[in-house]
């Protein structure tokens, strides 16, 4: 089983699952169809399936287009409002594709629909494989957007957080650097955390992704999965796990946003005095 990380849009990620027997292959949240399909060109693959784990455009705006390109292609996920769904999966069911296996992980809160999907072969001296989506992040988890904190405790610490401790996360987004200054304003005297950050920024600089961790990793520096320990009780001022989430994800959605760069374009029509005429005082 191979693994293809696709960087696209602004900070999502698609990923491309290759049964390297067969040479057939099954897409995770595929978001841009032009991309994907170059990599299977590349790759000399045939797209047999895709696993999408939420409706969100930016995962699943590509499953028209590739199911009119690729007749008989199925379209896998847990919510309706997935374009192109062919089949409805539930939690806990299994699906086959050569030798490669899949186990429908239901995560719901970010989406109430969200599904996430463990890999692996049996047999294979590789780690097995979760494609997170939305749910968890590397050093974070999603926004609660149609959930609670409780399911998202549920999802952490109960579905995700039970599997083997060596499974590589594959998640939904680029966004390791900001999670990981979270974490260490939450844990400043977090080693491992400060470690994790400064290799991030330099792949991050490095234009690399930070794509797959660990799930034992991200007990050691995610604070979302870190809800028990003191530091994280201390900061949120909570002792209940949940109270403790919920809090921390209120935080986060406050931290502060990075500064985004200013368009060149309006600095040279500022510069040029383009704008004069409108910002004069009437």
């Amino acid at each position: 089983m191979k693994v293809k990380v696709i960087s696209v849009l602004e900070d999502n990620y698609m990923y491309l699952v290759i049964e390297e027997s067969t040479r057939d292959a099954i897409a995770v949240d595929a978001a841009v169809p032009k991309r994907l399909l170059e990599i299977i060109r590349k790759e000399d693959v045939a797209l047999r399936a895709i696993l999408t784990t939420h409706h969100h455009w930016d995962h699943a705006r590509g499953n028209e287009e590739l199911a009119r390109l690729c007749p008989g292609l199925r379209v896998y996920g847990a919510d309706e409002r997935i374009g192109a769904l062919t089949h409805k999966v539930t939690h806990g069911q299994e699906l086959t594709f050569g030798a490669i296996r899949v186990r429908c992980l239901f995560t719901p809160c970010h989406t109430s629909g969200h599904m996430c999907y463990f890999m692996w072969e049996d047999g294979s001296p590789d780690a097995p494989a979760l494609f997170s989506g939305d749910t968890l992040f590397v050093g974070g988890c999603g926004k609660f957007f149609e959930g609670t904190a409780e399911q998202m405790y549920t999802n952490l610490t109960q579905i995700l957080g039970a599997l083997p401790k060596e499974t590589k996360v594959f998640c939904g987004h680029e966004c390791t650097v900001r999670n990981l200054k979270f974490a260490l304003k939450v844990e400043p005297e977090n080693e491992i955390v400060k470690k994790k950050l400064a290799w991030a920024k330099q792949r991050d600089d490095e234009d690399l992704p930070t794509v797959p961790s660990t799930l034992q990793e991200e007990f050691l520096y995610n604070p979302f999965l870190r809800v028990t320990e003191e530091p994280l009780q201390k900061f949120t001022g909570k002792t209940d796990p949940v109270e403790v989430l919920r809090t921390l994800r209120t935080e986060k959605d406050n931290f502060k946003k990075p500064k985004e760069r200013p368009n060149p374009q309006a600095v040279l029509a500022f510069d040029w005095g383009l704008f004069s005429p409108f910002l004069e005082k009437k």
